[in-house]
């Protein structure tokens, strides 16, 4: 299977489950080549953006888990390399 490169924006609204989304980022490190993480605290909110290497399996393997987390809100923008 072919591997895509990518951009996932992760926005946490509900602050008690970051836990939740730092557990999956874990089980995922092997697809995740960089991570910025900020929190904006103005409006209560954590943004993180990975840059991700994998297979579409894999990518929607993550998001798909992340995106099922209450107060988390995912995207992602896919590449062919």
């Amino acid at each position: 299977m072919d591997k895509r490169i990518g951009v996932v924006g992760i926005v946490i609204e509900n602050l008690e489950n970051s836990h939740k989304v730092n557990l999956i980022l874990h089980d995922f490190a092997e697809i995740i080549v960089g991570r910025m993480g900020i929190p904006y605290r103005d409006r209560g909110i954590f943004i993180i953006s990975l840059i991700v290497d994998g297979t579409n399996d894999e990518i929607s393997a993550m998001t798909g888990k992340l995106g099922k987390i209450e107060g988390v809100n995912v995207k992602t923008a896919l590449s062919k390399f």
